[in-house]
């Protein structure tokens, strides 16, 4: 890829630092689309082992890309994003991505028409570690940044995504362990 156009594209996803995510960290302030993004690859890249069948490189690619789209579009909340949402990110993306040099473009459509069908265990695994790291994100902020319906949320999201794998499901078992230690914690706090 030629330098200027490095450049253009790199400019273009810098704006997930600043985009933030529903979530916050543990630190009070709220979470950037960016540092989701890396967690989750991070997520992809320390699960190599316990997934050797399937081309980890891939997932990680698909973990960094995944949320691109809300360069466009900023990032909504899936419990409010509606089926108009979608098809705005959907379509800036697309049009974004058709402006990308050819083999990069094609690799990009691929993985994202990968993505969007679920059919592969690499596209499984990306879906599912995306929507657990939410959960561990939240887990990690203070219960107090938590909307009333997340407290059920967190203890059952993402439970569909992991069902392919028993590796995920103890995952998920783990997590919602902390999800409700958290709120039991919470819960004596406050009395």
């Amino acid at each position: 890829m030629e330098a200027k156009e490095l450049l253009r594209v790199l400019h273009t996803a810098e704006r997930l630092k600043d985009e933030t995510r529903h979530c916050y960290t543990s630190g009070g302030r709220r979470e950037s689309v960016a540092e989701h993004s890396w967690r989750l690859a991070l997520t992809a890249l320390f699960l190599r082992d316990e997934f050797p069948a399937l081309d980890m490189d891939r997932v990680i690619r698909m973990c960094l890309i995944h949320d691109l789209g809300e360069c466009f579009t900023g990032d909504i909340p899936s419990f409010l994003k509606s089926g108009g949402d979608e098809e705005r990110e959907r379509s800036a993306l697309e049009t974004w991505v058709a402006s990308l040099p050819a083999p990069y473009s094609v690799e990009l459509k691929t993985l994202y028409a990968e993505m969007d069908a679920l059919e592969t265990d690499e596209a499984r695994l990306y879906k599912a570690l995306d929507k657990l790291e939410a959960v561990i994100q939240h887990n990690e902020s203070d219960i107090a940044t938590w909307l009333p319906r997340e407290y059920e949320l967190n203890l059952t999201y993402a439970d569909e995504n992991v069902a392919f794998s028993d590796y995920l499901k103890r995952l998920r078992e783990e997590i919602r362990r902390e999800t409700r230690d958290k709120i039991a914690a919470a819960e004596h706090n406050r009395q």
